[in-house]
């Protein structure tokens, strides 16, 4: 098993992963951006549904 720590710009640990197989740049950058996010408010998949709606997107 391998370690990766992630850090921000200022080079502040945001997080460690732990995985079993090979990370690609793309899988650190989307762990980087749940982190920055994880504190943003969320709403509910029939709230994003109603919504993309009633915007005529589906």
């Amino acid at each position: 098993m391998s370690k990766k720590i992630i850090a921000d710009e200022s080079g502040k640990k945001k997080c460690v992963v732990q995985n079993h197989g090979k990370l690609t740049k793309e899988d650190i950058h989307d762990l980087a951006v749940f982190e920055e996010r994880k504190n943003e408010p969320t709403i509910s998949f029939d709230k994003l549904k109603a919504k993309l709606k009633s915007d005529g997107l589906i």
